[in-house]
């Protein structure tokens, strides 16, 4: 019971989806609930999937990608979106570790941020809209839970990087074994799609490789210039690895 309490906690930080009221709260469910942060993605992967799926019947699969993206963005606030703009603009345009900090705590958007939050949604819904039809929703299925994971391994590996901020409660390090759960959260179900050959192994590795990639490049980025991560980190490695992850499967395909 206090398993499925951490996964509603989770469901209601990163959703706008509401939870039942014997849930309850206590902040220190939320430092736990981080281990269900890739369960998450599997809600928001089936939620865009369906309206990918609904819509492509009777619209171009272009416009199918939007709507679902649109979905997707939706139902979690834009709240990965809101942490990736926030360091393109504290990374764009912060010298200092101090000054980045400052500027990612900044809720104004900057010139950095812009352009940044415009190529990555352009990047991602010209990829899913390329790729074969039948293809997409794998993809999508795939790619949220893998890309959250990908973020948790941030908290699990590196220090947090801020003394306050929205992402603290659930910032604190990590334990292998929590690790290990929001692991078997997203390895488990995924072996099942690979074992279904919903999508090519060889064509999913690529993509997960490049996944990996993406967020070791932005977790070493965040080392070496502000000591660690902070919660608008987490939002960026989940929003750049699963572009990664989208343009790995389309150019294997």
């Amino acid at each position: 019971m206090h398993q499925i309490r951490l996964f509603f906690i989770a469901l209601q930080f990163f959703t706008r989806i509401p939870i039942p009221s014997w849930v309850g709260f206590e902040a220190a469910w939320l430092h736990q609930a981080s281990r269900y942060f890739p369960a998450v993605g599997w809600v928001v992967a089936l939620l865009t999937a369906a309206v990918f799926g609904i819509t492509h019947l009777l619209l171009p699969q272009a416009v199918a990608v939007i709507l679902s993206t649109a979905a997707g963005i939706w139902l979690t606030g834009a709240f990965h979106e809101d942490g990736f703009a926030d360091v393109c603009d504290g990374f764009g345009g912060g010298m200092t570790p101090e000054r980045v900090l400052e500027i990612m705590k900044d809720s104004r958007i900057g010139a950095y941020g812009a352009i940044g939050i415009c190529l990555m949604l352009l990047g991602k819904l010209t990829v899913l809209a390329s790729m074969p039809a039948q293809y997409v929703i794998p993809a999508l299925l795939l790619a949220h839970p893998l890309s959250r994971l990908a973020a948790c391994s941030l908290i699990y590996a590196l220090d947090y990087a801020r003394l306050e901020g929205k992402a603290k409660p659930l910032a604190q390090h990590m334990s292998g074994a929590e690790f290990l759960i929001a692991g078997s959260t997203v390895l488990l179900p995924v072996a099942l799609l690979l074992y279904w050959q919903f999508v090519p192994l060889n064509n999913t590795i690529f993509a997960a490789i490049l996944l990996i990639l993406a967020s070791w490049w932005l977790a070493r980025m965040f080392v070496r210039r502000i000591g660690g991560y902070t919660g608008d980190c987490l939002g960026a490695v989940q929003q750049l690895s699963e572009v990664a992850f989208y343009i790995g499967l389309c150019s294997s395909i």
